[in-house]
């Protein structure tokens, strides 16, 4: 199969699709790889080393839209990139298709075949390409919350653990998934008190079990929520509806209680954001204030640490890509219910059901899509 690696066009976006290492390893396999110029040069990923993997470099994203047969991307294609879809091509990117009415009907009028990494399941309920970046982006959340925290971003003035003396920040995740559990790891290793809050008692056992007397675990209803967040400093909202819109925890009325200078960080802003002040923001210009609360709403933050996303991406994407490629989408698929489970769309059609109950539109099930 031919595979094309476009260079990612998202502000500041400096991850790449397929790695040399994974390169070579699809050509071992007999395939062909084409890679847009200079596509993982600010990553050290010169265009050198993919020529020595064996992949073909070229010029324009519009050579490797007109020719390959399967798209690697990071990212979900851009306005310019939807132009080039073409019918019958198979796209493996990040889609986050809930709250984007504009790109899901873009690729539902290319015709092409889209699967969504955050959607790939796998034996136990779990996300397994979603999970890398959820890592990154937890541990990253407490990072730019404390920097946000500063006083010349607007924040309050504090150091997140504190020194002898003065009290560290108070710290709220919600969600104590794997986006949740990494931002919470880092909070205490930054000395803050933080709290967990979560709708299921086996997964607040599970993390007291973990971290001890050091995580105050939450059960999460509207009461704990609301005495949480406004006594919060830095607030990190880690909540996860696979494939759907994320529900919003955090009210107008709550954000406008908490006091100046407190920080929001929404890593759930890809699903549309569980904060119902937030809007997307980019790395060139992340945050903005409302009501004297400074949001931080990122929709790329793991492009930050491009490199170290990168590779962790590549480890868990490559056995689905290697899968697409020798098999044909169609039998890879089929033979595949957490591949499958990845499938948004499909020739015109959508075929994965939260997607659809959130932009309110008809779906056709993913194995039913492929029979026909």
């Amino acid at each position: 199969m031919l595979i094309g690696v476009p260079k990612e066009i998202k502000t500041q976006e400096y991850r790449v699709g397929l790695t040399p290492s994974s390169v070579r390893e699809l050509i071992a396999h007999g395939h062909q790889v084409m890679v847009q110029k200079h596509a993982g040069l600010r990553i050290d990923l010169g265009d050198d080393k993919y020529v020595t993997a064996g992949a073909e470099i070229v010029e324009t994203a519009e050579e490797i839209f007109a020719c390959a047969e399967l798209i690697v991307k990071v990212k979900e294609p851009q306005l310019s990139e939807l132009a080039l879809l073409r019918e019958g091509q198979v796209l493996f990117t990040y889609l986050h298709l809930a709250p984007d009415p504009v790109q899901t009907k873009g690729l539902i009028d290319s015709g092409c075949i889209a699967v969504a990494y955050e959607t790939v399941t796998d034996e136990h309920g779990s996300l397994p390409l979603l999970a890398p970046m959820s890592e990154v982006a937890g541990r990253m959340s407490i990072q730019a919350g404390a920097h946000t925290l500063e006083m010349n971003q607007g924040g309050r003035g504090m150091l997140l653990g504190g020194v002898p003396g003065v009290a560290a920040a108070k710290v709220v995740v919600i969600g104590g998934g794997v986006v949740g559990t990494n931002a919470a790891r880092v909070a205490m290793g930054m000395e803050a008190h933080v709290s967990v809050l979560d709708k299921s008692i086996h997964r607040l056992q599970e993390l007291d079990f973990q971290f001890g007397s050091k995580l105050n675990t939450v059960f999460s209803t509207a009461d704990a929520l609301e005495t949480h967040v406004t006594a919060a400093d830095l607030v990190i909202g880690a909540v996860l509806v696979p494939g759907a819109a994320t529900p919003k925890l955090v009210s107008r009325e709550m954000v406008s209680k908490m006091r100046r200078g407190s920080v929001l960080v929404d890593v759930a802003i890809d699903q549309g954001g569980c904060f119902a002040t937030s809007r997307p923001t980019t790395l060139a210009d992340p945050i903005f204030t409302v009501d004297g609360v400074v949001h931080y709403c990122v929709s790329n933050m793991p492009g930050a640490v491009a490199r170290t996303s990168t590779f962790a991406l590549n480890n868990v994407t490559l056995p689905f890509v290697l899968a697409l490629a020798a098999k044909g989408y169609k039998n890879a698929l089929m033979d595949d219910l957490h591949l499958r489970n990845g499938l948004n769309i499909y020739r015109g059609r959508l075929t994965h059901a939260a997607v659809a109950q959130a932009l309110g539109e008809p779906y056709v099930a993913a194995v039913d899509a492929l029979r026909s």
